[in-house]
């Protein structure tokens, strides 16, 4: 009797152990709970943000992440995207992904914001005429209506310090149809390219966008900074040097326009 007893005890615990544990297979729980993976982190501390806003503009899509900054993203990805990451103090950050992008936990690392940074604008901006072939580079993301040739932003810059470097950063840019970009296989254009994107900072060019990219960085000449007044930053899409016949302005999308010093 006791050892019938005994055996009758082992099998009780056995069947209430299984009836509630949790098995965890690729992220998703037996229960059907999604566990997330992706994470956001600081960049200075390796720890995780928490209530950072994580958006894909293409889809439409936004979250956040929770206590420990782990997120996951309940959408697909439809070929080339930006996401974009911003939090209260830190940096605006974006990034170019793919369907490929989370084939494995991503963790993206944003650094605070100290009180010379500022952020520009935050927006997603289509410029060119709404005229694109499908190989264009990352084409497949444009998910707007083109606002024209040029984007111009007015702002002020009180606090830098113009004794240290001062930085234009375009947080990501796609579409950019030029050679370089084209011998890079950033494009399937076989028989035509376009001349760069140019930037203007106070009406004077520094710059030429040869490639898509992120985090790419303008130096701005100090002597062109107006530190008690008014500045401007203006952005002229390409045309296509093989048109002729009429004026074929290249198509391309940027968001996260950043001052950093």
């Amino acid at each position: 009797m006791r050892n019938f007893l005994l055996i009758f005890l082992i099998l009780s615990l056995s069947f209430y152990s299984c009836a509630n544990a949790e098995i965890y297979k690729g992220g998703v729980t037996e229960r059907g709970i999604k566990i997330p993976q992706n994470r956001i982190i600081d960049k200075n501390t390796g720890e995780g943000i928490a209530g950072a806003n994580i958006t894909l503009p293409k889809e439409n899509y936004k979250t956040k992440t929770n206590k420990d900054g782990y997120f996951e993203l309940d959408t697909s990805i439809d070929g080339t995207s930006i996401m974009s990451v911003q939090k209260n103090k830190y940096k605006p950050f974006s990034m170019t992904i793919t369907e490929k992008t989370f084939d494995k936990p991503l963790e993206v690392g944003i650094e605070k914001s100290n009180a010379h940074d500022i952020a520009i604008d935050m927006n997603m901006h289509h410029l060119g005429d709404n005229s694109y072939s499908d190989n264009s580079a990352n084409a497949e993301e444009f998910k707007s209506e083109a606002v024209g040739p040029f984007f111009t932003k007015k702002f002020h810059l009180k606090s830098l310090n113009l004794n240290a470097p001062v930085y234009l950063v375009i947080g990501s840019i796609i579409g950019v149809d030029t050679l370089m970009a084209r011998s890079m296989g950033q494009n399937n254009r076989p028989n035509s390219y376009a001349s760069p994107p140019e930037i203007y900072f106070n009406g004077n060019k520094v710059a030429e966008i040869q490639i898509n990219g992120d985090g790419q960085k303008i130096k701005l000449p100090a002597n062109l900074i107006k530190k008690n007044g008014t500045n401007e930053v203006t952005i002229k899409t390409g045309r296509n040097l093989m048109q002729h016949s009429y004026v074929d302005y290249d198509d391309i999308e940027f968001m996260n326009l950043i001052i950093e010093n």
